[in-house]
């Protein structure tokens, strides 16, 4: 699940809820507003009269909207029938008009300002898991499989992209995909749209549950050891230097290689030699059950719209966790052996059966089907919207491919086994590393505003779905934010593995809006237009399949 860009917050909730549509009648491609007839308009002053033609213009508009629904592009009011930008008004019943203004062109983003938006809406907590995901693919297969399922999921995406175009007679203008999949669907694919979407939502909030105890844990165990002088240098299993590596978990080993076990010098993580300060500062025990004050009462809040101030914290975390890896990789140098099908003491082998993890990760990092329609309406030259999407999954990519493949490749191997890759990398390095406790504060501090936005999605989904309301009552939302933030607790207690976490979520979410919805959302309207062909038939098909068994792949990793 990739950072939501939440300058595009409200944008969003319309892309996972559906438009609301207002009680005014819309016309024209354009969609622009008419007034609303006037009765019984009495008064002196002009400005709150309505003239003649305006009637007779109005009554013409509604004989054309009585002749079939104003969705039917067939009999919609013809464009000299609709007054110009500049002549529209509206009209409440009490005789004041309210002049309408066109969409003002400069509110429009260049292309730049919208393939850099769909880069920070990637750019989640997966770019953590690369190096992870690339050591269980193996190193060449893992880079393979990385620029394949960005394709798969461009392609995808640009399914989604102009599948309300692909509706015939129906202003699709302002639909969303969960709108698309309610046309072909119905209500089940509303509701399924609505589930998955909820899947991805929930998951991320996990997730970065997860990490907010993480990085809190190692935030505090860096303050406490710089106050108290405490050197732990000795306790922890990694490499000698001023930039050390660590393994936190040297026992377990994949590869099925023991000799790692010989090299175990200590405990075990970054522990400190206080005990008492280990009973109260515990990463599962204790500082997932802190957060709960913090964040609970966030999540409770009715608007979201303070958070999404600080979204520039996201970028601003991303580009120095690039940094980081450069200086890192520039300190450590490459350390690679290519060992194409066997392990070795200290490498991996460049193709593993383990694949199928680092395919899950990827599904959820690429992840931005729901929400780019919305993000491609503020695009200024929408004949470029194509081009501009290919270039930001082109970036996006290329990050992924610059983080994780730095990481692996510089990851010190001997004395460690590349088995020591952590699901977070940052775990791979001390908590009393300076630079890292930077870009562990920074995302802290990041995802402290992120959350509080997630949650308030689901809740606009959840709630208004079941309820019709945003906000039905304070104990509604908040018995919703109880359970999420309890989920969010027990995995950071008994399941702190964001590897696993987000690979099921991706592949979840992307079984149905990366994969089953665009690709039989395709094959229909080809159909219904009678230009789908057998080849067209067995790849869309062969997508679906890929899907499913991205999925189930999952439960035997």
């Amino acid at each position: 699940m990739s950072m939501i860009s939440f300058k595009y917050l409200m944008d969003y909730e319309n892309c996972v809820m559906g438009t609301v549509k207002n009680d005014m009648t819309f016309f024209s491609a354009s969609s622009r507003p008419f007034h609303v007839e006037p009765r019984n308009i009495v008064g002196d002053d002009p400005q709150e009269r309505v003239s003649a033609e305006a009637a007779i213009l109005n009554s013409r508009v509604h004989y054309y909207s009585r002749l079939t629904a104003s969705s039917d592009r067939l009999l919609s009011p013809p464009n000299h029938v609709i007054p110009g930008p500049e002549e529209l008004y509206i009209y409440s019943p009490l005789g004041t008009a309210f002049k309408v203004t066109g969409s003002d062109p400069s509110s429009k983003n260049p292309s730049i300002i919208t393939i850099f938006a769909i880069w920070n809406t990637m750019m989640g907590t997966s770019i953590l898991s690369i190096p992870w995901g690339i050591k269980q693919a193996g190193f060449t297969l893992g880079v393979l499989i990385l620029i394949f399922t960005g394709l798969l999921m461009l392609y995808c995406c640009y399914i989604v992209l102009k599948s309300p175009k692909s509706i015939p007679y129906v202003d699709a203008s302002d639909w969303e995909f969960p709108d698309v999949c309610r046309y072909y669907f119905g209500k089940f694919g509303q509701w399924s749209s609505l589930v998955f979407s909820m899947v991805s939502l929930i998951g991320a909030m996990v997730v970065y549950w997860v990490l907010m105890s993480n990085f809190l844990y190692n935030s505090g165990q860096f303050i406490y050891n710089y106050v108290h002088n405490v050197n732990v240098s000795d306790s922890e299993f990694g490499t000698n230097g001023s930039d050390k590596v660590i393994c936190p978990f040297p026992n377990t080993n994949p590869g099925g290689n023991s000799t790692i076990v010989t090299l175990y010098l200590g405990n075990s993580g970054n522990e400190t030699s206080d005990v008492s300060f280990d009973h109260w500062w515990s990463k599962t025990n204790t500082v997932p059950l802190y957060l709960i004050t913090l964040l609970l009462p966030l999540l409770c809040f009715r608007s979201a719209s303070f958070f999404a101030r600080f979204t520039f914290l996201g970028t601003i975390s991303v580009v120095y966790l690039i940094v980081l890896v450069t200086i890192k990789a520039v300190h450590l140098g490459f350390h690679l052996e290519f060992h194409w099908f066997d392990t070795t003491q200290f490498y991996v082998p460049e193709f593993r059966l383990l694949f199928p993890q680092f395919t899950g990760v990827l599904t959820l990092a690429f992840f931005i089907h729901n929400c780019i329609i919305t993000l491609m309406k503020s695009n200024k030259h929408q004949e470029n919207n194509v081009r501009d999407l290919s270039v930001a999954y082109l970036l996006v990519g290329l990050t992924y491919l610059y983080v994780g493949v730095l990481i692996f490749a510089a990851f010190p191997s001997p004395p460690l086994f590349k088995d020591c890759i952590e699901p977070n990398f940052l775990d791979n390095f001390p908590s009393s590393d300076v630079m890292v406790f930077v870009a562990r504060t920074f995302l802290l501090f990041q995802m402290i505003t992120v959350y509080p936005l997630l949650g308030y999605l689901v809740r606009v989904q959840v709630m208004g779905q079941i309820f019709g309301n945003h906000y039905p009552s304070f104990f509604h939302v908040l018995a919703l934010n109880i359970l999420i933030v309890g989920s969010g607790v027990l995995m950071a207690k008994f399941y702190p593995n964001i590897g696993s976490i987000i690979r099921f979520s991706g592949a979840t979410c992307g079984l149905a809006l990366v994969f089953v919805f665009p690709a039989l959302v395709h094959m229909i309207s080809l159909r219904r237009q009678g230009v789908l062909r057998w080849p067209s038939a067995l790849f869309h098909s062969f997508l679906i399949l890929l899907g499913m068994a991205n999925l189930l792949a999952q439960f035997f990793m």
